[in-house]
């Protein structure tokens, strides 16, 4: 097989001619498009759930939540384990698949499954899933920071989750951007139980006097003049008197929220801060890669993003970067280049002087790119990032490749040498290609099988 080879390229030299330039020109556009990443990814295709149920302990949550989520997900095609976590007002659900499970298509058959599970959850929960990304998925951390103390923690959690959230998932490899640390701001209703008690007023009937008072509703259509005009009721509640005025009983003389209850603006409870550099609290953003996607091109769209959102926050607000991978890419990939670099160098050098002969050199010289540049394309059809694990490989199975071509050098050059001790002359024409062929196929099964 190896002969027929080494014979049918040596027979088609123009043709083998044209392949490696394609291969060159296939290989170069592999390398501008395969992923660039730190690290290799080797995390499980999993599937996170995650419900929240505020207020309820871990025992609770446990029992009425991730217990029926748990067992449901054990029947899911392909899974091969669930892992299911408990803590206070949350649950969590791993649903881990087998190595070669697409990631979307797990996804969808955990919602499908999700769907029959809903009926044994409490009525006030509602799970979701988490995004579409890996382990290795936190590629990019900033915080956002007031030097000027003109805006409290709870204006920057406003900035965060309601303006610079959503125009960062615009950006089309980003899967999730989390928010940490700051004060998340609502109104809070404390009622009187004394003043409950002397009216015989409950709290169910505070809540819900509160949901049936906050709203909006349409009312048709008025036809005017020929033209249609649109009746509707905003009854959104925005400021404390319209808390306060809300009538919770109906009949004879309304009691009125304020006459029951306190309403307070300020923030929900928290269990954790954020904190920069310990100089003070700050409002975090994460931002998570979608899984298989390159990480720098992700970051680097992140950063030109933030960059022109910087103009848009108010004076004194600024974002500053806490975390970013690009620099550990960059740092892995130019260090790996530049050792490829260096073996591309020490090859021709030592062929160069050992053989005293410069298109032998370059034999060696030129098989190494070609085959880095291969190697590139079946990184890039089989989804694999270039990263310290593959670019390492390639390094060394430089080695290899360089073996193949010194050997195959050297036995050509004695095969020459050999001839010009027969016949007088070095050989030419047909009888150079003849011999070429010979020399190959001799060592080409050790080298190639």
């Amino acid at each position: 097989m190896i002969a027929a080879i080494i014979r049918a390229s040596i027979a088609n030299r123009g043709l083998v001619l044209l392949a490696a330039l394609a291969l060159a020109v296939w290989g170069v556009l592999s390398v501008f498009r395969t992923p660039l990443d730190a690290l290799p990814d080797l995390s499980d295709t999993q599937v996170i759930i995650r419900t929240e149920w505020p207020g309820q302990p871990p025992r609770i949550v446990e029992d009425q939540v991730t217990y029926p989520l748990s067992t449901t997900m054990l029947a899911v095609p392909g899974v091969k384990a669930v892992r299911g976590y408990s803590f206070f007002g949350d649950s969590f659900v791993y649903v881990l698949f087998d190595d070669d499970t697409d990631l979307y298509w797990a996804r969808s058959r955990v919602l499908e499954y999700l769907s029959q599970a809903r009926d044994q959850l409490p009525e006030e929960v509602s799970p979701a899933l988490g995004p579409d990304a890996t382990g290795l998925g936190w590629v990019y951390q900033y915080a956002l920071v007031d030097r000027s103390g003109r805006h409290h923690l709870g204006e920057l959690r406003a900035l965060q989750d309601w303006f610079l959230r959503y125009e960062l998932k615009t950006i089309p490899d980003v899967a999730e951007v989390a928010t940490l640390g700051g004060m998340v701001q609502a109104w809070q209703i404390v009622p009187d139980p004394q003043a409950l008690a002397a009216r015989g007023i409950t709290v169910e009937q505070v809540i819900d006097a509160i949901g049936a008072a906050n709203g909006a509703t349409g009312g048709s259509v008025i036809e005017k003049a020929g033209a249609d005009l649109m009746v509707r009721s905003t009854g959104y509640l925005q400021t404390r008197e319209d808390f306060e005025n809300v009538p919770v009983t109906t009949g004879g003389v309304p009691v009125l929220l304020g006459e029951v209850a306190r309403v307070l603006r300020g923030p929900t409870l928290r269990r954790g801060i954020a904190e920069l550099d310990g100089e003070g609290e700050v409002v975090g953003g994460v931002i998570v890669l979608r899984s298989g996607k390159n990480a720098l091109a992700a970051i680097e769209a992140v950063e030109a993003k933030l960059e022109a959102l910087q103009d848009s926050l108010p004076p004194g607000v600024e974002i500053v970067t806490t975390y970013d991978r690009s620099e550990l890419i960059l740092d892995a990939v130019h260090n790996l280049t530049g050792k490829l670099v260096e073996e591309f160098i020490v090859v021709a050098l030592v062929c160069a002087l050992f053989l005293w002969h410069l298109r032998s050199a370059l034999v060696a010289v030129i098989s190494l790119p070609l085959g880095v540049l291969a190697a590139f394309i079946v990184m890039r059809y089989q989804g694999v990032s270039a990263n310290l694990l593959s670019l390492g490989g390639i390094a060394i199975a430089i080695g290899a490749m360089v073996d193949a071509a010194v050997v195959m050098i050297e036995n050509a050059h004695k095969h020459l040498e050999e001839y010009r001790e027969r016949n007088g002359v070095d050989p030419h024409g047909r009888a150079r290609w003849e011999l070429m062929a010979q020399s190959a196929i001799e060592v080409g099964p050790a080298l190639f099988v």
